[in-house]
């Protein structure tokens, strides 16, 4: 805070400056008017003089109203360019007092409305930490003094999470949501500090979190980490296996946890047995059986596009698997499978329950249109036929 105490010095110089300056001008004006006070008494003792002359008959008529105007004349020689004005008399104290008061009251307003525990935050952030006890104490500072940064709550969490301060961690998340809405990786962090914060054990809260932030991100990593190593936990290895897989599909080449990873899957597949990739059970196939409605023949085309696809019911909100056709083509029987599969690591069988649904679409967007059928939750397991008749109105 050096800079700012020399901000406040040269401001007590400037202030003390203007305040002094009409103390100067009043010495001056005072010294002017002295000088006016005594030219008038000198004119008056020569007039007094004059007249004693006179009645002394040392001097005549004329001679004394000559002598008179001499006088005046004199007088006003002196005192020709002096403007006598009144003079406010401050006193000595009270321009001290002022040039005092004015810097104070800055300072005053500026530790209240100012910026320097920020500027001070800023050059401690630009000396590296020597523990992270101290990181986590600099975030702390930074967020009560930015308690509106979605960033600084996010950063303290993470903090909180390294130090295993689970509890202040999901509060840290929780604030950060707040501010900057259900991102899909802040909800990843919460759903993680939730689930080490209640001792390793999986819970409805959790899942629904995490589902939350799969459906805006299907490759959110800390979600995906999370749910293979709850799976793993619960010996549900197969599940491991395949949260892991998608993960390590997303990570960089160069990442440095993807041997960490590795070793994690290979140990899954090691408790199920067998040393080769892990696969489904069985491989999904669901049949279907799709109808448009009568009452909506009339309000197609033939050459509309028809999507008939399934997607998670705990999961990304992408289709599993899809297949296109058009109005033309209805009524159809459609088998949808793992063969189907829009991403290698999005498959029917990687998911225990499933939706089906078929949509007319004249665009050809899969993703919207005008006509839509819905089916019930089921499991991708399922092996009897499906019907999906198409006969609400799609919305969004």
């Amino acid at each position: 805070m050096i800079d700012f105490w020399l901000a406040i010095g040269l401001m007590l110089l400037v202030a003390m400056s203007f305040l002094l300056l009409p103390v100067v001008r009043e010495r001056r004006a005072q010294s002017e008017e002295d000088r006016t006070a005594l030219n008038v008494a000198l004119y008056q003792e020569r007039l007094d003089e004059l007249q004693g002359q006179a009645a002394t008959g040392l001097l005549s008529a004329a001679q004394m109203d000559t002598a008179r105007a001499e006088a005046g004349r004199e007088l006003l020689a002196d005192t020709d360019g002096i403007a006598l004005r009144p003079v406010r008399r401050l006193g000595k104290a009270l321009p001290f007092c002022v040039a005092l008061l004015v810097p104070l009251l800055g300072l005053g307003l500026y530790l209240h409305w100012g910026a320097s525990d920020k500027v001070e935050l800023s050059r401690e952030f630009a000396v590296a930490p020597h523990s992270l006890a101290e990181m986590t104490a600099r975030l702390e500072r930074a967020a009560a003094a930015q308690p509106d940064s979605a960033e600084g709550w996010y950063f303290l969490g993470r903090s909180y999470m390294a130090e295993n301060r689970f509890s202040d961690a999901r509060q840290a998340f929780q604030r950060s949501l707040k501010i900057a809405g259900r991102q899909p990786e802040l909800l990843g962090q919460l759903a993680q500090a939730i689930y080490f914060g209640n001792g390793r054990k999986w819970s409805a809260d959790i899942q629904a979190i995490t589902d939350e932030a799969l459906a805006g991100d299907p490759n959110e990593a800390t979600s995906l980490g999370l749910l293979g190593v709850a799976a793993f936990e619960a010996k549900r290895y197969q599940d491991a296996v395949i949260y892991w897989q998608r993960l390590l599909a997303i990570l960089p080449a160069n990442d440095a946890s993807r041997q960490a990873l590795q070793g994690g899957i290979d140990k899954a597949r090691a408790n199920l047995g067998t040393s080769a990739p892990a696969a489904p059970v069985a491989n999904a196939q669901l049949k279907v059986h799709v109808v448009l409605a009568d009452a909506l023949k009339g309000k197609v085309q033939p050459s509309d596009s028809v999507f008939i696809f399934a997607r998670a019911v705990s999961g990304p909100p992408m289709p599993l698997a899809v297949k296109r056709m058009t109005v033309a083509d209805l009524p159809a029987d459609v088998v949808l499978s793992d063969s189907d599969a829009m991403l290698p690591q999005l498959k029917l069988s990687a998911f225990a329950q499933v939706q089906l649904m078929a949509r007319v679409s004249r665009a050809g967007t899969p993703t919207a249109g005008e006509w839509l059928a819905r089916g019930n939750p089921l499991s991708s397991q399922t092996s009897t036929v499906q019907t999906l008749v198409i006969d609400s109105p799609d919305q969004p």
